[in-house]
């Protein structure tokens, strides 16, 4: 069926037909994208123009007008109807509110959701000026029926309205969109992003059309059309799979929207996605930018002329680097300079601006993005050490890199970026997609300059350290390749390539040993050793590991983890320059465990205390870590006195009374002479899920049925899991657990990796007693919504497992998991 027929059966059966015909284009598989929009528009046109001339019999002066998103012909599958009843006043008012009944209710009974209003002219003028949002939406005003006059008459006044008042107005559309970006945060990043309100969306596209409609500024128009068309796809997409009048792209939607979309997966969806924000986000930034710029210079322009006797001001430049100076706030190229004959210019220009906190005029980046010639293989020094200077000049770099990113230069200069450019990370720790999390990682590695001998080295190994994500495989080994072959061209020597490459290869390395490994056990402390090689190498690890983390998100770093990754840092120093450890001996308890200690051998039973920590476990901050110390939770110590089921029974209690685990550690503890007995020591950190901490006598009491038997800890939890069920969430990865191969020479070392949840080490402790093998040490840490646990295990005699018993108790702790 044509268009021409569905618009017919709209118009011969009324809201009914309307109702079919509409269901029949959207049902269409042929037309999708702006031509089902328009015709879903024009099919929309013809049933309200019928239902106007119906209603209007022998009414003059009044029009019928669509506005807002219906104004601009975007009518996505569930979009609202934005419709303006407007008459001149001069028609009986009972027959106007008739004639809008006779529109709006058609609309209602059809179930769709309708923005109307009835007004003059000079009521809806009047409105447009007490409220933005009103005056935004009659910018797209289009005539649908009546007196086309009247129409044209509203819009001409409008837009007049508009641009006369655009210094006032724009100011305050630019704070509205900046409030809308700090609320729904930025669409490039979002793992489940607002369409339209979130920074990057459909709203701050509309509001660059108000910007030009005003005539003070225009957005750059390369590609934003199609980043527009984009995004109304998928939310064209959206409404179909859902049925629903949304704009949040959540997850479990998502791979129906990219099947609908045609797309391979969430994945590919997600990225479109990011792109076409990032043309927006770009587009916004820059327009903003010129209207400032536009608005300053009207302000200041009556003064100068007054002066300067009436002449024209010139524009000063201030020179910054060999072809770039500053002009009026923003870094333009010199009269003088010739990208065609200068390679290095785009990288001096970026340097330059982001040392000077400046951004790039976008004039200048298309003029280098035109006319550049590629550098040479391998880059010249100046080449080098002007991407250096970039990449550490901090927070400044971003813009600047994104304004190179916007017209292609970074994946001329860095071809393997395309890769990992706008990639999605689904994992609730990271906040960036992984190119930004590269340069966010550049941005924090330049706080830690002056904490290595070579911080060229740091802030390169910083931008490459996850190249390797855009690659199948483990995404270290990927980007290790990628690496070498990166600092090649860039013109490191075959020294400083090697130390690149092994930093990329290594660069979760320390956080995970320190989290999750014994650092008391020589193996430990040697396989680090060995696998970084020097003490140089080791000092630029150590600062990489730190802006890593602190670029990942507020979750993957802390006071703890920093110092447990100093600990390690020191004892792998220690082996490098050749202090070799002896087999371990028992850490010295604290005169605090040791009290727990006596006492629980004598009484026999768990002893306890519980407080709150503000300070690291281990050594007091270093000078990096200084500042005011972050809550960590609170410290629970418990001697009990050796015995099976002690893991579980404990983490059982916790999880009974809603306590959180966030790090945990269990070792068996040496007493003094003349007290008998071996003695189980717990040092964990946990925090409440809401409400108060429990009373330690309550937890102790507790722990004591638990571990004599009295206490169903399994049952009271399956109970309250059946009185309270989750709710629904995002479907996590399957647990995975694993033998760490020669991490350690006195016990088997199991890793468990999984979703945390309630309950979840007390099921890992029973698993471990079914398995009967003993827990000597215990290595527990919380990252986000991930448990990454280690736990070294020995057989009855205190050995280490053979390897088919050690596989086999990680398949049945994988299994028991998986449950």
């Amino acid at each position: 069926m044509t268009s021409t027929d569905v618009r017919t059966e709209a118009e011969d059966s009324g809201p009914s037909g309307y109702a079919a015909a509409r269901l029949r284009l959207l049902q269409e598989g042929a037309r999708s994208g702006p031509p089902r929009r328009a015709a879903l528009a024009e099919l929309t046109d013809d049933w309200l123009s019928g239902l106007f001339d119906a209603g209007a019999d022998k009414l003059r002066g009044i029009s019928l007008v669509a506005v807002g998103g219906y104004g601009r012909g975007e009518l996505s599958p569930r979009s609202d109807l934005d419709l303006l009843l407007l008459h001149d006043g001069s028609a009986d008012p009972g027959a106007v509110a008739s004639l809008a009944d006779r529109i709006w209710y058609p609309i209602w009974d059809l179930g769709l959701d309708l923005d109307h209003s009835v007004r003059t002219p000079a009521e809806a003028r009047k409105t447009a000026g007490e409220d933005l949002k009103v005056q935004l939406g009659l910018l797209d005003a289009r005539h649908l029926a009546g007196d086309l006059g009247l129409t044209a008459g509203l819009r001409t006044a409008v837009l007049a309205d508009w641009r006369n008042q655009a210094p006032k107005r724009l100011p305050e559309l630019q704070e509205l969109c900046a409030e809308r970006a700090e609320r729904q945060g930025e669409l490039q990043f979002l793992l489940e992003p607002d369409l339209k309100e979130a920074r990057g969306g459909l709203r701050d596209a509309t509001a660059l059309r108000a910007v030009a409609a005003s005539w003070l500024a225009d957005a750059p128009r390369e590609g934003l059309a199609d980043a527009r068309r984009r995004l109304l796809d998928v939310r064209d997409a959206l409404h179909l799979t859902t049925g629903r009048a949304t704009d949040r792209l959540s997850l479990q939607e998502q791979d129906q929207v990219a099947a609908e979309l045609g797309l391979l997966d969430a994945d590919t969806l997600l990225r479109q996605v990011y792109e076409a924000a990032r043309v927006v986000s770009y587009a916004s930034d820059v327009t903003w930018r010129e209207v400032g710029r536009v608005l300053r210079s009207r302000a200041v322009r009556p003064r100068l002329r007054a002066m300067l006797g009436g002449g024209k001001p010139t524009a000063e430049r201030s020179p910054l680097a060999e072809g770039v100076v500053e002009q009026d706030g923003e870094v333009v190229l010199a009269r003088a300079a010739r990208p065609d004959r200068d390679p290095v210019l785009p990288l001096r220009a970026a340097a330059a601006a982001a040392q000077a906190g400046l951004p790039l005029s976008l004039h200048a980046v298309r003029r280098m993005a035109a006319g550049v010639r590629p550098l040479p293989t391998p880059w010249p020094a100046e080449a080098r050490e002007q991407l250096v200077t970039l990449l550490g000049s901090g927070p400044s770099t971003i813009e600047v890199w994104e304004a190179l990113e916007a017209e292609g230069l970074i994946t001329r200069l860095l071809p393997d970026w395309e890769r990992v450019r706008c990639r999605p990370q689904r994992n609730a720790v990271h906040i960036w997609t992984v190119d930004r999390h590269l340069i966010e990682t550049a941005v924090r590695a330049a706080e830690f300059t002056r904490r290595v001998h070579r911080p060229d080295l740091l802030l390169v190994s910083a931008l490459l350290h996850d190249i390797g994500k855009g690659w199948p495989g483990d995404h270290s080994v990927a980007g290790e390749i990628i690496a070498k072959d990166v600092a090649a061209r860039i013109g490191f020597d075959r020294t400083d390539v090697a130390v690149l490459a092994t930093l990329v290869r290594h660069h979760l390395l320390l956080v995970e040993t320190a989290t999750r490994r014994d650092l008391e056990d020589p193996a430990t402390v040697r396989s680090v050793a060995e696998a970084v090689g020097s003490q140089g190498t080791l000092e630029l690890l150590h600062a990489l590991t730190e802006a890593d983390a602190l670029a990942t998100g507020p979750a993957a770093w802390s006071s703890w983890r920093a110092s447990l990754v100093a600990d390690l840092v020191k004892r792998v120093a220690a082996v490098l320059a050749g202090d070799v450890p002896e087999e371990p001996e028992a850490a010295a308890p604290t005169a605090e465990q040791e009290r727990l200690a006596i006492e629980a051998a004598r009484t026999g039973g768990p002893v306890l205390a519980l407080r709150a920590q503000t300070e690291p476990p281990t050594e007091p901050p270093t000078e990096e870590l200084s500042g005011d110390p972050e809550p960590l939770g609170v410290e629970l110590l418990i001697a009990v006195p050796d015995q099976e089921g002690v893991l579980p029974a404990v983490a059982g209690v916790l999880a009974m009374h809603r306590l959180t685990v966030r790090t945990a550690e269990l070792r068996a503890l040496d007493l003094p002479d003349g007290v008998s007995g071996s003695v189980l020591l717990l040092n964990w950190r946990v925090a409440a899920e809401y409400g108060s901490l429990p009373q330690a006598a309550r937890l102790r009491a507790d722990l004591v049925r638990a571990l004599d038997g009295s206490l169903d800890i399994t049952g009271r939890l399956a109970e309250r899991d059946a009185a309270y069920p989750r709710r629904r969430g995002i479907v996590a990865p399957p647990a995975r657990v694993s033998v760490a191969a020669a991490a350690s020479r006195l016990a088997t070392v199991i890793e468990v990796r999984a979703h945390d949840a309630p309950g979840l080490l007390h099921r890992i402790g029973r698993a471990l007693e079914n398995a009967h093998v003993r827990v000597r040490s215990a290595h527990v840490s919380t990252l986000g919504a991930n448990a990454v646990d280690a736990f070294y295990v020995t057989g009855p005699d205190g050995s280490p497992l053979p390897g088919e018993q050690a596989a086999s108790v990680a398949r049945a702790l994988e299994d028991t998991l998986r449950e």
